[in-house]
């Protein structure tokens, strides 16, 4: 999860460079292209075509359907917003995913996890200080794509007990790709070469990113493993000094001390609960 979650973030920062340069559809459906080169290797390793093969339409059409949504939500948000306040809005969705794990998956969430999850929320809401610019209308499309998000995550975990990680890869991919293609007649413009090596690069590292997360769902519940996507925070602020010299406010700072302290102690607690057996029968 860890390391999706780096890929994912760096990605975002080239998707926002790219997003206000390009029409986002074109950029969606250039670096598509480019996703399909890591699935051909992770296919190829995991026994060729067969590892491709779909069992779950309905299941798989539903996800898809699901990352092209939160995906134009989000990189519209990344083109209207700085790369911090995007993530800032976004790192909400961990909080929907342990909400939802219960009534959607039957994963019981105990009353200190909630309790945890509140923390984070509150840290969400320092760095955010309603009423702020951040909040202006346009934190709503990274809000939107949060809760998506966390849907299509929760259907990972249902879709892994049918369906191989590159098969969920490849589905998915697809569909945001031939998604980004029917933005064609809303007119596109042609791509540098310098531009379209950073959507080759941005392609391989999504590529990589959601099959380190398909992996994540298939092994571990999705209310344990929530809380470490909190780590995107973390990353935006390193690949955000990196790149353009951004350090975050004391606001920031305290709001993220905040999330990363409630997500540590839930796996902490999960941790607990799992070495005495106790999975299933949480009472606190």
């Amino acid at each position: 999860m860890v390391g999706g979650i780096a890929l994912l973030t760096l990605n975002d920062a080239l998707m926002k460079s790219l997003a206000t340069a390009y029409p986002i559809g074109e950029v969606l459906f250039v670096r598509g292209l480019f996703v399909f080169f890591p699935i051909a290797v992770l296919a190829w390793r995991a026994g060729g075509a067969a590892s491709l093969r779909v069992r779950n339409y309905g299941g798989q059409l539903a996800r898809a359907v699901l990352t092209v949504a939160s995906t134009f939500l989000f990189v519209t948000g990344l083109s209207l917003m700085p790369l911090a306040d995007a993530v800032a809005v976004a790192i909400s969705g961990p909080l929907f995913m342990t909400a939802l794990a219960g009534p959607l998956l039957g994963e019981q969430v105990g009353w200190r996890r909630w309790g945890a999850v509140i923390l984070g929320l509150a840290g969400v809401l320092i760095m955010l200080r309603p009423g702020a610019e951040a909040f202006r209308w346009v934190a709503l499309f990274p809000l939107a794509s949060a809760c998506l998000g966390a849907l299509r995550d929760l259907l990972t975990r249902r879709l892994s007990a049918s369906e191989s990680s590159t098969s969920i890869l490849f589905f998915t991919t697809l569909t945001v790709t031939l998604a980004g293609l029917g933005t064609l007649p809303l007119g596109w413009r042609p791509v540098a070469p310098g531009d379209l090596g950073l959507l080759a690069l941005s392609g391989l590292l999504l590529g990589g990113a959601h099959f380190l997360l398909i992996e994540t769902f298939r092994f571990a519940e999705a209310a344990v493993v929530a809380p470490l996507k909190f780590t995107n925070m973390v990353w935006a602020v390193i690949f955000g000094y990196l790149i353009w010299g951004d350090l975050p406010d004391a606001w920031v700072w305290s709001g993220s001390a905040l999330i990363l302290a409630s997500g540590l102690y839930i796996v902490h607690r999960e941790t607990r609960i799992a070495r005495r057996g106790g999975r299933g029968r949480e009472r606190a």
